[in-house]
Formats: C-alpha cells, sequence, structure tokens
C-alpha cells in the first residue's frame, strides 16, 4: 500500500529518536558550501568525504575530497576534483565505484540545466577514471555487490516514465553492463503517488540477503517549496518485493542553519548510513542544500543483520566507532 509523505511523517513522529546531531566542519574551502556528502569512506588507512562543494548563487559544483583530522575534515588537495554534483561510492568486485551527477546547459530548453549520472572505477581515490554514464535526465543510480556477484542496480526515471521520480531495479553480471539501455529498462517499484516522488541514495548488503536501502521522499507544498525526507525501505532481490518505506530523519532533527534559497529550508539529501554494532546508525546528509550534518538514530536494518566489513581501519566519532558495510 503507497503512504503519501503526510502518512510517513505521522508515524515518524510517534517514534522519532534522535540520539545525537551535529553538523561537519570542513576546512580548506572558502566562499563556497560543502554540502550533499556521501558516507566516509576508508582508503589506505585514511578516512575521507566525498562532498559537493559549488557557490552558492550555482549549479555548477564540483566534488571534493576531504581528510579526516580530528573532529573537522580539511581539503585533500592531492586528490583531483570532479565536475560533478551529489557523490556516492560504492566497493564492487575489489574496486572503488565513485559517482555523481553531471550538469549541463539543456540542449532544447533555452537557460536550463540538463543532467545525468557518471561514474568512476579504480583502486583508490587518485586512481578514479569514468566508465559509465546513466541516460540524460536520471539522477540517483545506486549499486550494490550481491552475494551471488552479481550487482544490483536501482535506478530513477523521471517524465513520460517514472513521472517525478521512481525508483526501478534491475541486475546485472559486471560493471561493463552498466549501460544507458539496460538503466532504461528496470522494474520500477510502486512506492510514491503522482504528486510525491522519491530515490534510492545508498544499499546496504543485509545478512539474508535483502538489500537495506537508504532514501529520499519529497514533495512539493502550496506555495511551492521542496520538502525531502530521508526513508528506507528493505528489498527482497529474490522475488523482487519492495517492503514498506519509514522516514528516518527530517530536517528539524539537525542543527538549524543556512539555506541556498527560502523554498529549500525542509531539504536533507541523505548520503550515507553508517551503521553500529549496538543496533544505532549515524545518517550523513546534505542540509537545506547549503551545509552538512549527521545525526546518530536507530538503525533502521537492525533486525536484518549485516554483511561482514570491507574497510581495513577504523576511525572514532566523539562516542562511537565508524562502520561502514
Amino acid at each position: 500500500m503507497i503512504q503519501t509523505c503526510t502518512e510517513l511523517l505521522q508515524a515518524y513522529r510517534q517514534r522519532r529518536r534522535v540520539l545525537k546531531a551535529e553538523k561537519l566542519t570542513f576546512l580548506g574551502i572558502s566562499g563556497r558550501d560543502v554540502y550533499n556528502i556521501a558516507a566516509p569512506i576508508c582508503v589506505g588507512g585514511e578516512w575521507f568525504i566525498p562532498a559537493r562543494v559549488e557557490p552558492r548563487e550555482t549549479e555548477y559544483s564540483e566534488v571534493m575530497f576531504f581528510r579526516q583530522a580530528g573532529s573537522a575534515w580539511v581539503l585533500a588537495e592531492d586528490i583531483p576534483f570532479l565536475s560533478l554534483q551529489d557523490p556516492f561510492w560504492v566497493r564492487i568486485h575489489g574496486e572503488v565505484i565513485l559517482g555523481g551527477v553531471e550538469v549541463f546547459p539543456h540542449p532544447t530548453k533555452q537557460g536550463a540545466l540538463g543532467w545525468r549520472t557518471k561514474f568512476y572505477r579504480g583502486q583508490d581515490l587518485t586512481s578514479l577514471r569514468h566508465f559509465a554514464s546513466g541516460p540524460d535526465g536520471m539522477k540517483d543510480i545506486r549499486l550494490a555487490e550481491l552475494p551471488t556477484g552479481s550487482i544490483a542496480v536501482f535506478t530513477r526515471p523521471q517524465g513520460e516514465i517514472g513521472g517525478r521520480g521512481t525508483i526501478g531495479y534491475t541486475e546485472i553480471s559486471a560493471l561493463d553492463e552498466l549501460t544507458s539501455e539496460v538503466i532504461l529498462q528496470a522494474e520500477l517499484l510502486p512506492q510514491f503517488i503522482p504528486e510525491e516522488w522519491g530515490g534510492a541514495n545508498e544499499v546496504h548488503v543485509l545478512k539474508d540477503g535483502r538489500l537495506g536501502v537508504l532514501g529520499h521522499i519529497a514533495r512539493f507544498d502550496e506555495e511551492g517549496a521542496r520538502h525531502y525526507f530521508a526513508m528506507a525501505f528493505e528489498y527482497d532481490p529474490e522475488c523482487q518485493h519492495a517492503g514498506p518505506m519509514q522516514i528516518i530523519a527530517v530536517r528539524e532533527d539537525f542543527p538549524p542553519g543556512d539555506s541556498k534559497r527560502p523554498d529549500l529550508k525542509d531539504v536533507i539529501f541523505p548520503g550515507g548510513l553508517v551503521r553500529q554494532r549496538d543496533g544505532t546508525a549515524w545518517l550523513y546528509a546534505g542540509l537545506s542544500d547549503a551545509e552538512a550534518g549527521r545525526v546518530l538514530i536507530p538503525d533502521p536494518f537492525r533486525h536484518f543483520g549485516r554483511m561482514g566489513s570491507k574497510e581495513m581501519c577504523s576511525w572514532q566519532s566523539p562516542s562511537k566507532t565508524l562502520r561502514k558495510n
């Protein structure tokens, strides 16, 4: 049964539990906003956060990497920048896969932007090379390596197919099979009413073989302002069934701050979920298209267990050990 943002919010407020909330500090950037981050990634014994960096007045951004230094994150100038928005990462078949959204002048609409998702692969963050692009007009394509070795692909078509934004699912055997044609053939999941939209932001492979999907659900209000909420659901790739969505965080769970525009005040863009052994999880997110933060919440997938972590180093947060599965 499809539930609306309003219904999901009502259920969330009854069970809401935020254990800690904080903004993240990024150093080495002047005059630009850092937001829409991915979860930290461990490479070569160090932790990095990929982030969207751009001036307040534009949509043209770069993905930059910030190295963990105590309680702050410092620009890693030794890692090449990428001309992308909204970074994400995953490890597949022993490689780091990093993606983001490329924007460009729209080919037919004067003054408008077009976009596509681009994918890079490499053994580390300095050797990333472009290997695939999604269809024009599609953001929020996410991948995960299944226990069988196949690759789960979550998509988000918009327009004639997909409306304002709908999640799709398909599988491929190898990264070389990730093409626009394959992505466009994904089976759509009936999750959103026509007036609302959403997408996948990160995928966790759970112990029983299901996929824990971190994503967002969004709507406009009567004045045209956007409202984005972090949500999660489980997906069973064997029977191709999506469980019910639940909202897991909203903008007011984070400290107050700036917004890129007034209509973006109530926006969070979830970038990654770092699951803890004690049944909690750190949710990393962009805030109001201007800042970034994290909240400690109950792990939305805690009842399903987890696969073993492939990370080879540890990072100590103020009260928790950071792990990503």
